[in-house]
């Protein structure tokens, strides 16, 4: 995938600033691990799939960029992702910045839902944003705050009949968010909520994008142009920058007019 960056908003303030990201092998999180690069910001990423990942560090390096620390991490295995945050503190100095993107959206009926799956989907799309938020704590209170990006998702919005456990943990999501923030303010620590809409990513394109999604596309945003994972990644920047130092406790969507 090739995603833009171009000539857009510069932030001195992400220049050297440590900044972990959770799924950042792929998709959005592919294009969170390039703008942060791209800024000067000290990356570390955590991701299941090994190959593109360490793609991905080459590619970045190849471009002449910092290359980000990957750390090879399952998610749903909250010991392996608090070690990671551990490293990446070691590697790159206190967490200033972290942005809780890891999900997946497969597609599934109520009538199929099992208790193992459901428990695997809250592991998969809600859990470990809460770990990584405690993780970094320590780390942003040592700094005198910072900010957490947790990522949710319209769909819960919108009412999606097709991934109701999916939606579940995307709308709990914000209420976590709003919970951390209030929490963790008085630390200086600000706790937003990035909520994309359709994005363009080469998964999403690969199972859903057929002529009913462009029809679906067509109705229901307001713009015409088709959302890339550059333009959630240039909200991220904004959010983890000083530019947004009194933003917390919000959402902010980024869906080309959806909801």
């Amino acid at each position: 995938m090739t995603d833009q960056i171009g000539s857009y908003a510069t932030y001195p303030s992400l220049k050297g600033r440590s900044v972990f990201i959770t799924g950042g092998g792929s998709g959005i999180g592919e294009s969170l691990v390039r703008h942060f690069c791209a800024q000067g910001s000290r990356v570390a990423f955590v991701d299941l799939a090994e190959e593109p990942s360490r793609r991905l560090v080459d590619a970045i390096a190849a471009e002449g960029h910092a290359a980000p620390l990957f750390i090879p991490c399952d998610l749903r295995n909250v010991e392996q992702l608090q070690a990671a945050t551990v490293e990446a503190m070691r590697h790159n100095g206190p967490i200033q910045a972290l942005c809780n993107n890891a999900g997946n959206d497969d597609r599934h009926q109520t009538k199929d839902v099992t208790v193992a799956y459901w428990d695997d989907r809250m592991a998969v799309n809600l859990r470990h944003q809460f770990f990584a938020a405690q993780a970094v704590r320590p780390q942003m209170g040592s700094l005198g705050g910072g900010s957490i990006i947790n990522f949710g998702s319209i769909t819960w919005m919108v009412g999606d009949p097709d991934c109701p456990a999916y939606v579940t943990a995307k709308a709990a999501v914000y209420g976590m968010t709003r919970a951390l923030a209030r929490e963790l303010g008085p630390e200086r620590i600000r706790v937003n909520c990035m909520v994309p809409g359709w994005v363009m990513t080469e998964r999403q394109m690969r199972l859903w994008l057929n002529p009913a999604g462009e029809r679906q596309i067509a109705e229901r945003q307001c713009l015409p142009d088709r959302l890339q994972p550059s333009d959630i990644a240039r909200m991220a920047l904004f959010l983890a920058a000083d530019d947004s130092l009194m933003c917390t406790s919000q959402q902010f969507i980024v869906d080309a007019g959806w909801v």
